[in-house]
């Protein structure tokens, strides 16, 4: 698992922590870019087994999942979350798909396969933004503002 931030998140900070799990490096940048202006903090990882384990241990707001990675695709990562949560009975984290396909039916596809909402790459903070907003996460409007 990559690590982004300080190592320590204080609990208060907890709904303001954001998992991102992407295997484009640049992809995972531009992300984790966008999020801390936004004010978030953020965790990385670079496959959908590294999100699956964080998920389990982490508290997040909301996970930006890439739909298309090695070992294990955020379409299986995102069946094996829904899975933990069910088990656990905890909270359904949102779960927003990232893809650089943008065919027809796309998004439709991540969310009958468990993800809440889905965008497409390249990221950009509007629609990031839109997206966090669309799962319930407010966005501090004055720091959007200054964007």
């Amino acid at each position: 698992m990559l690590k982004a931030g300080p190592s320590s998140v204080d609990p208060l900070d907890m709904a303001r922590q954001i998992l991102i799990a992407d295997d484009e490096r640049l992809s995972r940048f531009l992300t984790q870019s966008i999020l801390e202006k936004l004010g978030f903090q953020v965790e990385l990882c670079d496959d959908g087994r590294g999100a699956v384990e964080a998920e389990a241990t982490g508290d997040f707001a909301a996970i930006f999942m890439d739909c298309q990675m090695p070992h294990m695709d955020g379409f299986q990562a995102t069946a094996a979350i829904r899975r933990q949560q069910v088990e656990r009975r905890g909270a359904r984290t949102p779960i927003i798909g990232l893809s650089a396909r943008a065919m027809d039916g796309d998004d439709e596809v991540a969310i009958a396969k468990g993800m809440d909402t889905y965008i497409t790459k390249p990221q950009s903070i509007r629609k990031v933004r839109a997206a966090l907003e669309q799962v319930g996460i407010e966005v501090d409007a004055a720091r959007f503002a200054a964007q």
